[in-house]
């Protein structure tokens, strides 16, 4: 795991959360804008999951290994399934969805590098 690029999708997540936010309560639909940038936030998380792997595969091994794979995996299929409900969904809620998904990558590439790091 790589601290600054984390550190850079936690604060890209973070700008998802907010203009998701405000785009809900504008009561618009999803548009551009959030699209592209689930769609840097899933690059920023795929170049990471490969650090992430080739650090496994150098035989570096977090401590709870089960728990660092299934967030690590869960943090690759929320950008495009938000993406897929926030398109899907042309009320008000599909930008509250993406807002959600936004802070729940927020707090998981938190955890991944608490895990990383060996912190419980």
């Amino acid at each position: 795991m790589i601290g600054p690029l984390a550190t850079g999708v936690i604060v890209l997540s973070l700008v998802i959360v907010a203009i998701s936010l405000v785009t809900t309560v504008r009561d618009r639909p999803m548009g551009t804008v959030l699209l592209v940038a689930l769609g840097v936030l899933e690059i920023g998380l795929l170049v990471q999951a490969g650090f992430a792997v080739a650090g496994l595969v150098r035989g570096e091994r977090p401590d709870e290994m089960a728990t660092f794979i299934g967030y690590l995996a869960g943090t690759l299929v929320i950008p495009p399934a938000a993406a897929f409900w926030g398109v899907g969904e042309r009320s008000r809620w599909g930008p509250a969805v993406i807002a959600v998904a936004g802070f729940t990558i927020c707090v998981m590439v938190g955890r991944l590098l608490q895990i990383w790091q060996g912190a419980v």
